[in-house]
């Protein structure tokens, strides 16, 4: 008979019935035309509302048990509001139902375009949210994206063996040596272009010219295989500073902020040699390595040194003790700020000139800072350099007022110099 399906219908009333006897669907049905015939007038008449399309099928379920019956029963309406409430208003004037009282209940009008409505609402936000995830990358996204394929395509190659390079290998006094492809590329994405690859375990020719040329730093992978290759470096080329990945990561898969720090905590050749208990003959020497031989040095003054009177003895001891070593008072805040100057500086071979409030001058290469050292006296405060802190340096500053010197290792007696010296580790 009906024309609407629940799928179509705009309210559904939903109804309990109650009946003291036992009656089948067939009668429950009959009762709600046959009692609400005339009832609403000939405009709201169930028959002619399902004729029309207007009123759907009538569902009633039933169950009987213990000599009584009750069910539900649920009439689809495209009725507007009202004239839905006044249906099933109608429906609870039914008493009898057969030869059994019977009482029904309307429990609920149901709005079926609000459950579409948070369907729709529902499904909106899954698929808004499987938009964001997976097609739309933030502008984060793109920009990482652009850089990334940029320094990849700043990747070379150089000597006759096509080695994987940066594009400053050539210009660039300093070089960071590792050991595959994919180690260059995840140096260049962060912004280290000095670097070049061994591409495999033998030391290629280009790599022993290029030590014999240039400062060179190896940095390996944090595991056995990295160890290897460094006793392959050392007995091969003129190595000068080593530096590992932390343990167990290989150089390829690290952050910025673990390769900054593994390069400021590299180690010289002969104190790699001494931690390793490598013999000094295995390697060839360099003579850039800038190792001055502190411990040698102090060696031979023991040995040539005259035996002295106890009151000389006495006076030493006093001189002695009035040494110190000078410092500066920094806060957290301006060694962060140093630290972070320190680390742009690695592979520049490049200086960066303070004033009193830690506040950058300029920036110059290493090659020109004592010369602007001597032009700009008692204009600078503090110098952070990509170099070793060495006497010559220390004397220029002193001679022009500096109060500190920041470089990335000592090779002097931080008590002798008159100034404040430190490395990086120190921020």
């Amino acid at each position: 008979m009906g024309k609407i399906s629940p799928v179509s219908a705009k309210y559904i009333t939903h109804a309990t019935i109650a009946i003291s006897g036992v009656v089948d669907r067939p009668d429950v049905i009959g009762a709600i035309f046959g009692q609400t015939e005339g009832l609403l007038g000939s405009e709201l008449e169930l028959r002619e509302l399902q004729r029309s399309g207007r009123i759907g099928r009538i569902e009633v379920n039933v169950e009987t048990a213990g000599g009584k019956t009750t069910g539900t029963i649920d009439i689809p309406s495209s009725l507007d509001k009202a004239e839905t409430s006044i249906v099933g208003a109608a429906l609870e004037v039914i008493d009898r139902i057969g030869p059994c009282e019977a009482k029904i209940k309307v429990t609920l009008i149901e709005d079926v375009r609000v459950s579409k409505r948070e369907y729709v609402i529902e499904r909106a936000k899954e698929l808004l949210r499987e938009l964001m995830d997976k097609t739309l990358p933030d502008s984060q996204e793109i920009s990482d994206e652009v850089a990334q394929s940029v320094r990849v395509m700043e990747l070379t190659t150089w000597g006759r063996e096509r080695l994987p390079a940066g594009p400053t290998i050539e210009d660039s006094e300093d070089i960071i040596v590792v050991e595959g492809r994919a180690d260059v590329i995840n140096l260049l994405k962060h912004g280290f272009k000095n670097v070049i690859s061994l591409n495999g375990t033998n030391v290629p020719e280009a790599i022993k010219a290029l030590s014999r040329e240039k400062v060179v730093t190896a940095f390996v992978d944090g595991d056995r295989g990295g160890d290897l290759i460094i006793k392959e470096l050392i007995g091969t080329s003129e190595l000068d500073y080593i530096s590992k990945a932390p343990d167990g990561k290989e150089v390829e898969e690290i952050t910025k902020k673990e390769i900054h720090k593994a390069l400021r905590s590299r180690v010289n050749l002969e104190q790699y040699k001494l931690e390793h208990g490598i013999p000094k003959e295995t390697a060839v020497s360099s003579p850039e390595s800038g190792d001055k031989g502190p411990q040698s040095g102090e060696i031979k003054s023991l040995k040539v040194e005259e035996p002295v009177s106890e009151e000389k003895a006495k006076k030493k001891v006093i001189v002695k003790k009035k040494e110190e070593k000078v410092e500066i008072p920094l806060t957290d805040e301006e060694k962060t700020s140093l630290s972070d100057m320190a680390d742009e500086l690695i592979g520049s071979r490049g200086a960066y000139l303070l004033d009193e409030k830690l506040n950058v001058l300029g920036k110059v290469p290493l090659s020109e800072l004592e010369t602007n050292l001597k032009d700009m006296a008692n204009k600078v405060y503090a110098v952070i350099m990509d170099s070793s802190v060495d006497e010559a340096i220390c004397a220029v500053a002193k001679e022009a007022n500096v109060k500190c010197l920041i470089g990335k290792e000592l090779n002097v007696d931080p008590v002798k110099v008159g100034i404040s010296v430190m490395v990086g580790d120190d921020l």
